[in-house]
This record gives structure tokens, sequence and C-alpha cells, in this order.
């Protein structure tokens, strides 16, 4: 008999939100603000510079434990990324100004967006029982964004990676969300829209990985597919029948 879920775990952006524009969109405009000169490619070159950048970097993991210390680790990798990108696509002399800009830019909730169906699937879950918890990647800028777009009170749990000292696909930030709801693994379901960070990630750890693939690009082999989080419910109550 399978064992019925009664936790269900979420990745956050590109999952229950994602950005408003594009991250190539923000850095571009901000970047000519402070004296960067674009080009007809920039935009393109942008794009592909981050999506090596942010590919290549060291998870976001960091030795420390005072907050001040933790979101200047979270500040520096960043940093990193980012400088990155332009020293691929062409640095500017107040490039500092403009990190610093972009970098507040991304804690803004204005910045982001929920997906049409986030607010109505995560309240009908609540209604029926489930704890929901947020398993993310994203840095302890995740709070103000979740405040400003209203669904940090629909969740039991928020664990990110620069807190939890683990990265996905790595089990321990999936164990270290388990520990707080006291759950086992086959008790709990986690959604995202990575197939290595999310699925791979979770079911490593024992969870019920599900992919949330919205433009459906991902053939299925064998794990669960989903197009939207509405089918969310369905395979929930299915797992308690």
């Amino acid at each position: 008999m399978k064992t019925p879920i009664q936790v269900i775990f979420f990745d956050a952006a590109e999952t229950l939100f994602h950005i408003n524009g594009s991250v190539a969109d923000i850095y571009l405009t901000h970047a000519v603000q402070h004296g960067f000169r674009q080009t007809p490619d920039s935009r393109t070159l942008i794009t592909q510079a981050f999506q090596r950048a942010f590919h290549d970097a060291s998870p976001p993991v960091f030795a420390v434990t005072d907050p001040m210390e933790l979101k200047q680790c979270e500040r520096l990798w960043w940093f990193d990324i980012v400088h990155n990108v332009f020293y691929r696509v062409g640095m500017f002399e107040r490039f500092d100004e403009f990190f610093e800009r972009v970098f507040q830019v991304f804690e803004d909730p204005r910045s982001w967006v929920l997906f049409p169906e986030t607010h109505a699937v995560l309240t009908r879950l609540r209604e029926e029982g489930f704890e929901l918890g947020i398993v993310s990647n994203f840095d302890s800028r995740l709070f103000p964004v979740m405040r400003g777009l209203g669904i940090d009170r629909l969740f039991d749990s928020v664990t990110i990676s620069s807190l939890a000292r683990a990265a996905k696909p790595s089990p321990k930030i999936f164990e270290i969300a388990l520990e707080k709801h006291a759950a086992d693994p086959d008790e709990a379901m986690h959604v995202g829209d990575s197939v290595r960070d999310d699925v791979e990630g979770a079911t490593k750890a024992g969870l019920t990985g599900v992919l949330l693939d919205r433009a459906g690009r991902v053939q299925a082999s064998g794990g669960v597919v989903i197009r939207t989080l509405e089918e969310i419910l369905p395979l929930a109550l299915a797992s308690n029948k």
C-alpha cells in the first residue's frame, strides 16, 4: 500500500512565481543606466552569459551562521555570478553601483509575479489538510518576496540552501525540510521545475518528485510530470486513497 502524502514541498522561483520580465531585461536596463554600452545583441549575450555563469557557480552553501555574515556571503555569491556575466559581455566603470541596485531589485516583490493558479492551489491544499513547505536554492531575499506576494502565511516551513548549508539536489536539504514536519520521505512530495534539482534530488532523498513542465518540453521517463499546479491536488489526494 502507498503511504498517504502528508507534506507537499515546492520549489520557489519558476514554480510558484516568476520574474516580471526576464533576468536579461533587468540586467540590461540597469546596466545601461550605469554606463554599459548596449549593442543590438546585448540581450542575447547577457542571457547566454548568465546561463553559463549560473551553471558554473558553486552551490550557494556557506559555512557561517551569523545572519549578517550570511547575507554578505549571499551577496558575494551573486556578485561573482553577475561580474562573470559582464566580464563576458562588456564591463563598465560603474559596475559596483549597478550590482548594488540590481541586487535590491530582485528583493523587491514587484519584480516577481505569481503564476495565475498559485494562490488558489496553495489555499485549497491547506484546506484539504496538507502541510506545505518550500525547499529552494533561493537566498534569504525569498522571505520579503513571499511576504510581498502574499503567500508567506500559506507555508508551514521554508528551507533555503544558504540557511540549511545544503543545496538541491543534495538529499541533505530535503532531509532538513522533512525534519521540520516530523515526516518520513515517503509521506512527502516535492514539486519543482528542474529535473536535476527538484525531481532527481527529491527522489534520491526518498520523496515523490513531481516535475512542473509548463511548456511541455520534457519527455516523461517514468516520473510524474504536470503542466500546471492545479494537477497537484488530484495527485496528492490519490495517495490518500
